[in-house]
């Protein structure tokens, strides 16, 4: 039996206490209209810290540095597609330097700030499936996509 090859990525959970920043998808082709936290893969020789450091400064226009980030979730995304399973790794920020804005906007149309207990219907899944576990400190799950 072959192996799949895992993809991995990396999603930036952006918090001001009990909110968190979320993105509006669009012009992607994929899941567009959806809210989602600022993401992207993981590219060869990178590391998934530093990953998500670039992901953030792309996406949302801020600085990280690898000390203000803190691991809070693992899950693995699998699917009956062949070599399309995933690794998603969500760091969560609490502390960045400079302003947040929406520094894609050709890949992005909103970034809003939504109560953790009250997070909006139109949200991507595996971000719906993983938010309610960080109160749990749960930091693992799997999921099938």
């Amino acid at each position: 039996m072959a192996r799949h090859k895992i993809v991995p990525a990396v999603y930036g959970i952006v918090r001001n206490k009990n909110q968190v920043l979320l993105i509006k998808r669009a012009n992607t082709g994929y899941m567009d209209g959806m809210y989602s936290l600022p993401a992207g893969h993981v590219e060869t020789k990178e590391s998934a810290k530093s990953s998500i450091i670039r992901e953030l400064k792309e996406e949302i226009g801020i600085d990280v540095v690898v000390e203000q980030l803190k691991f809070v979730h693992v899950a693995h995304a699998m699917s009956d597609k062949k070599d399309h399973e995933r690794v998603h790794f969500f760091f969560e920020i609490t502390e960045w330097s400079g302003d947040l804005h929406n520094a894609e906007p050709s890949k992005c149309d909103e970034l809003k700030w939504f109560d953790m207990d009250n997070l909006p219907t139109n949200i991507a899944p595996d971000v719906s499936t993983v938010l309610p576990l960080l109160a749990k400190d749960q930091y693992y799950s799997e999921y099938n996509f």
